[in-house]
């Protein structure tokens, strides 16, 4: 198992832009499934002590997952992700925005730009996030977005680690 993976997080307030670049020891198809099914992503999106809970999705041009991170409490917070563009194990766009229960949209929300390359059974994953407002692009840092995803992220490495060992 590699353990030196590339792991950056840069956030470009001017650009309202948060650049991710993220390696995983693991073959491109189970790499991209954990980012396109929602049975695999319910597993890691969420940092610990909270879960995530797939309410719908369907992964196509103009389809949607509607899901919620829930609290130790119960406590839900809502998002809705809808697919804007998909290429097959390559790429996959979406616009991203936090929801009501009733999948009613609190805009302003983001874009978010996955592309995905594996070289040598390592799947490096950059991401691109496109916030429609500073404001919102702060507000969501200061609520600890960048700790959140980060630990996410480590929460997928660690899944990925115990899905290849069981193959």
């Amino acid at each position: 198992m590699t353990t030196d993976l590339l792991f950056e997080f840069t956030v470009d307030k001017a650009a309202k832009k948060v650049f991710v670049t993220r390696e995983f020891d693991a073959d491109l198809s189970l790499v991209w499934d954990a980012f396109t099914k929602a049975e695999i992503l319910d597993q890691w999106t969420a940092p610990k002590p909270f879960v995530a809970k797939t309410k719908a999705q369907d992964f196509k041009v103009g389809g949607r997952r509607f899901y919620a991170m829930v609290s130790p409490e119960g406590q839900e917070r809502w998002a809705l992700q809808r697919y804007t563009s998909i290429s097959p194990k390559t790429n996959f766009k979406m616009f991203n925005v936090f929801a009501d229960k009733d999948e009613n949209p609190e805009l302003p929300g983001s874009d978010w730009d996955y592309t995905f390359i594996e070289k040598d059974g390592i799947t490096k994953v950059n991401i691109t996030i496109y916030n429609e407002s500073l404001e919102r692009m702060e507000r969501l840092i200061e609520m600890g977005f960048t700790e959140g995803f980060k630990a996410s992220l480590k929460n997928l490495e660690n899944l990925l680690a115990t899905l290849v060992r069981q193959s």
